[in-house]
């Protein structure tokens, strides 16, 4: 399927690893421009080859206000514009109730709520000025189900669906999409760190190339009275029924 967007171009964080980096595959492959970024150099140049279409690797940290505006700002400069934002950052430690620190509540808040604010509030003014835009933000399945020892993802992803919710409604008209995906377990760095070989073995996990293509749809022409969605993507993990 063609999904419209050949020549649009997009911001995707943190994408040098991940779910990030299925994403921004997924979207260069659709004949997307894209931007990525990441902390490390070396990992973020070998991300842009296996993206390629001409991938721009951008070094920046989202973990802040400042370096979230960064990226996005980074990336307007060097693609021209961005017309599609994918918004993401890496997990905050684990950690339950007991164990986490009143005082670690503030980055984790800064890098998974505050950083999609702060994206949307750089991208998203331009996109209703050309009255085209897609934002897609990877949160995760612990929005509906939260996660034993992921207290500060679990407290800071659901802060980032309600914006992203409220903003979706702001800009509908604007001809700008507002949409998150919310993965359950796939196989990446992330996953690996918190959960030893012997878990992974007994847990059904998904694909990042996989996760990706359900983003990029997202981005697409065909999904452009998709929004304010919420889609969790978990191989059946959320026991809900709604």
């Amino acid at each position: 399927m063609d999904l419209g967007i050949a020549g649009r171009r997009a911001a995707v964080a943190a994408g040098s690893s991940g779910l990030g980096l299925g994403a921004a595959v997924a979207l260069a492959a659709e004949g997307v421009h894209v931007a990525i970024c990441g902390r490390d150099a070396t990992r973020l140049a070998t991300a842009a080859e296996a993206v390629g279409h001409g991938c721009v690797a951008i070094e920046a940290d989202v973990s802040t206000v400042d370096g979230a505006v960064g990226f996005v700002e980074a990336a307007s400069e060097a693609l021209g514009a961005v017309d599609i934002l994918v918004a993401n950052a890496g997990g905050p430690p684990p950690g339950t109730f007991e164990s986490t620190p009143i005082e670690a509540y503030p980055a984790a808040l800064d890098l998974n709520l505050m950083s999609v604010v702060a994206m949307c509030k750089t991208a998203v003014p331009p996109m209703q000025e050309r009255r085209w835009g897609r934002v897609v933000a990877i949160t995760s399945l612990s929005v509906r189900q939260p996660i034993g020892q992921l207290i500060l993802s679990n407290t800071a992803r659901a802060g980032a669906t309600a914006f992203l919710k409220t903003l979706a409604l702001e800009v509908a008209d604007d001809g700008v999409t507002v949409n998150s995906v919310q993965p359950g377990l796939h196989r990446t760095p992330r996953v690996a760190d918190l959960y030893s070989e012997e878990q992974q073995a007994a847990i059904r996990m998904g694909d990042a190339a996989d996760f990706g293509a359900v983003a990029a749809f997202l981005c697409s022409e065909q999904a452009k009275f998709t929004t304010g969605v919420q889609l969790h993507v978990d191989g059946g993990a959320y026991l809900g029924l709604q």
